[in-house]
């Protein structure tokens, strides 16, 4: 046979996970806390790596109530289920690592506005969802910003009533496995596509390897990314650069 090889693929990032880098924002609160907006993944572990300036990330979870330092060289990591919130003590910069590329932008995170807000299928989305023309830094942040507040009310309501929250935790929860439940079939298609087929990938390597058989590893290769664009996105937290491996082309 003859004619070029077939081009090396683009693998996705280790464990297929995402990777973003996160400024986060600086606008203060209706608390008077500079920060993000307090939510949760329903099937996300997520992790921060700190790679500049300080804050704190507030977490409520089935551990109860915390409050997490940040710096530098800091590494904090949080299972599904966990509402957290960014607090910016001055210029905090983290290089986020969220578990199941691809299913945080297919919708699994849930902000946590007031109840009555949650309750509704038609009100929720409507108020979680930026406008197109306010979802990056090319447009001000007032719509991000109106979102943090009304998601910082919420979570200021689910901590009332219990020294831990664990009450306003549970309702929350049912809340929202109430409001992604209609989305868990498409999310198993972009699971299906990423972690699964990485974990499946690894199982034929280990195959092959105990069978003798090293072909894969001719497939080896480097790729690289460069920063992500000035324009960003405006994300819970901050504002996001976020790393994707489609966009390198095949080699």
């Amino acid at each position: 046979m003859s004619g070029a090889p077939p081009p090396f693929p683009v693998p996705p990032f280790p464990g297929a996970v995402g990777v973003s880098h996160l400024r986060v924002y600086d606008s203060l609160s209706p608390d008077g806390l500079a920060g993000g907006t307090p939510h949760c993944h329903t099937v996300c572990t997520e992790a921060y790596a700190v790679v500049a300036g300080a804050g704190r990330v507030q977490t409520l979870a089935g551990d109860g109530f915390r409050e997490t330092v940040l710096e530098p060289g800091a590494f904090v990591w949080f299972t599904p289920g966990t509402i957290h919130r960014l607090v910016n003590d001055g210029d905090l910069e983290i290089l986020v690592l969220m578990q199941n590329a691809g299913l945080p932008e297919a919708g699994d995170m849930v902000i946590t506005f007031p109840d009555e807000v949650l309750a509704d299928p038609d009100r929720y989305p409507a108020a979680a969802v930026l406008p197109p023309d306010a979802a990056t830094t090319a447009a001000d942040d007032d719509s991000a910003r109106r979102r943090r507040d009304r998601g910082v009310e919420g979570f200021t309501e689910l901590r009332a009533g219990t020294a831990d929250g664990a009450e306003g935790l549970a309702r929350f929860h049912a809340r929202a496995a109430a409001l992604v439940r209609p989305q868990v079939d498409r999310w198993r298609e972009v699971w299906a596509a990423g972690p699964l087929a990485a974990v499946e990938a690894t199982d034929a390597q280990l195959r092959a390897l105990a069978d003798g058989d090293a072909s894969h590893l001719a497939r080896s290769g480097v790729h690289a990314l460069p920063p992500p664009p000035d324009e960003r996105r405006y994300g819970c937290c901050g504002t996001l650069g976020t790393f994707l491996p489609e966009r390198l082309a095949p080699r």
